[in-house]
């Protein structure tokens, strides 16, 4: 799995690393039952200080998306089917938003308010909008 970090940017590392970290998870590039690598070896192979390392790791466990176990390490949690249709749709949006020269920030406004305004229950379907041409 290759993790690319920037200092330069203003998000703090530990939310960039979670932020990789977590796409790795969604797409399948890491497996239910794997283990992430310790956090010792992980700082030291990013030139991290080993607490970064952990503050990203505590913050996918809040998620749900990791288990964290003193002497043994963070265990991607098993999840039935994945997240594979919902990593497609992602890269689908992206996709979509490069096309129309949509600003990052701007998608993530768009997320975010589709987001809180969705309904809490998941058997609510959506239909797609028709485009007209």
């Amino acid at each position: 799995m290759l993790i690319r970090l920037d200092s330069a940017l203003p998000t703090p590392l530990f939310e960039q690393l979670a932020s990789a970290l977590r796409s790795a998870i969604i797409d399948g590039r890491v497996i239910g039952g794997e283990r992430l690598p310790a956090a010792r070896q992980l700082a030291s192979s990013l030139g991290l200080n080993v607490h970064t390392v952990l503050r990203a790791y505590r913050l996918l466990r809040d998620e749900g998306l990791i288990e964290l176990h003193r002497g043994r390490g963070a265990v991607v949690v098993v999840r039935i089917g994945g997240h594979a249709a919902l990593a497609g749709a992602i890269h689908d949006l992206v996709d979509e938003a490069k096309l129309h020269d949509l600003p990052e920030g701007a998608l993530l406004a768009l997320v975010s308010a589709a987001y809180r305004s969705s309904p809490s229950s998941p058997s609510v379907l959506r239909t797609a909008p028709t485009r007209y041409s």
